[in-house]
């Protein structure tokens, strides 16, 4: 009798032991649960977040199949207002109680370091498109945060350095008064201290303004040869606006959208924009892939702006899925070390890499605004193609104190 006790007490233990086995792997809760977490009715709404974004992330969980390792794939969404705090409300509801596996978006970079914080300590990862601060990938590395498109200081090298090699020698910023605003300027100053340039003046403004009448007239007072523009969309926008209509290009002074997506160049109007040079992290008509790729979103999308967070936000999915998938299970540990490895080879990214800092490095365009030609988007034209390795700061210079040396 007691042998029989011992044998089914060992047999409980074995069993015990697979589902334990069962359970590390495979999908938990029985679904996949990505939340797109953004801008969905302020400044940043229109190209780097909103309801394109959602539309991106759903389409690519439609061409994924809908499912993955046979459970369901489903997506939410929520308005972060531009507030790191509610950000960090609705993300902490979300994977305590929501049981979400992958937060994306984050576009603003005040939310975007709060949140991945946040989302880290709890083991669930975050992949950022909107965001902009290379400190995501720096200073605030965390062990599951993974920027995804480009960063401050990506946006310099291909805008900055071309401006100054052409004479553009002197800047005065006009900067978001915030994270993103401030990362901008400074990654910015640097390549143009590096080319030999110079740095006269700046002027911080709120996030959201809609008069930049006396930061322009300061800058004009300034003297410079170039107005860097440190902001982001409606900002940018409303900032190019009153500068065309205070003639300050026509005056001999050029402006330079640090971050400008083709959405600001469609509401601009290329007229207003004409001869405008920005760095994009992917441009719809560069290649087939691409093309092909905006024709479908444009249809998915209800005719969403084919701006290349949007892109990101596709790319991203289906690279997390892809690494679920080759895990055989959505625990995060496992899933980051799949993304580690992967070569991120699709229409957005050309040879991706995502580093141990979180960083995806892939290539990026310099692009100079055009009349159309090719459609409705087509308001630029790609310049020069700057490789990865060029664009983005070393692991080692980085400042990741996760990556050791």
């Amino acid at each position: 009798m007691k042998a029989i006790t011992k044998l089914c007490a060992t047999a409980a233990m074995v069993a015990f032991s697979a589902t334990g086995a069962l359970a590390a792997g495979g999908i938990s809760n029985g679904v996949v649960k990505i939340g797109v977490l953004g801008d969905m009715s302020g400044v940043y709404s229109t190209g780097f977040s909103g309801p394109g974004a959602v539309a991106a992330v759903k389409m690519a969980v439609r061409d994924f199949g809908g499912k993955v390792l046979g459970k369901p794939i489903e997506v939410i969404s929520a308005d972060h207002q531009n507030k790191a705090d509610v950000a960090s409300s609705i993300a902490r509801k979300w994977i305590d109680e929501d049981h979400v596996d992958m937060i994306a978006d984050l576009t603003n970079s005040a939310v975007a370091l709060a949140v991945q914080k946040l989302a880290s300590d709890k083991h669930v990862i975050t992949m950022t498109t909107g965001a902009a601060t290379s400190a995501l990938t720096g200073k605030a590395c965390t062990k599951y945060g993974i920027h995804y498109g480009y960063d401050t200081h990506a946006l310099p090298v291909g805008t900055a350095t071309a401006i100054v090699k052409n004479g553009g020698k002197s800047w005065y910023f006009i900067t978001a008064d915030y994270a993103f605003g401030h990362a901008l300027q400074n990654n910015t100053a640097q390549v143009v201290k590096a080319l030999g340039g110079k740095v006269v003046g700046a002027s911080d403004v709120p996030l959201g303004s809609n008069d930049f009448s006396s930061y322009l007239l300061q800058a004009q007072a300034s003297g410079a040869q170039v107005i860097g523009l440190a902001n982001a969309g409606q900002d940018t926008v409303n900032a190019i606006k009153q500068a065309h209509e205070f003639g300050i290009v026509q005056g001999g002074q050029q402006l330079a959208g640090m971050l400008v997506l083709i959405s600001d160049v469609k509401s601009l109007g290329t007229n207003v924009a004409k001869g405008l040079q920005f760095t994009s992290a992917w441009y719809w008509n560069q290649d087939a892939a691409s093309r092909k790729w905006m024709k479908e979103y444009e249809k998915f999308s209800n005719g969403a702006a084919p701006t290349f967070p949007h892109a990101a936000d596709y790319s991203l999915t289906m690279a997390y899925l892809k690494a679920i998938k080759a895990a055989g299970t959505d625990n995060a540990d496992a899933v980051r070390a799949e993304l580690g490895k992967m070569k991120i080879d699709d229409f957005f990214a050309k040879g991706g890499q995502i580093r141990q800092d979180g960083l995806l490095v892939h290539d990026m365009y310099l692009l100079k605004v055009q009349q159309p030609k090719d459609g409705p988007w087509d308001v630029a034209k790609v310049v020069r193609t700057i490789p990865g390795k060029d664009a983005y700061f070393t692991l080692a210079k980085g400042g990741c104190p996760l990556v050791k040396s």
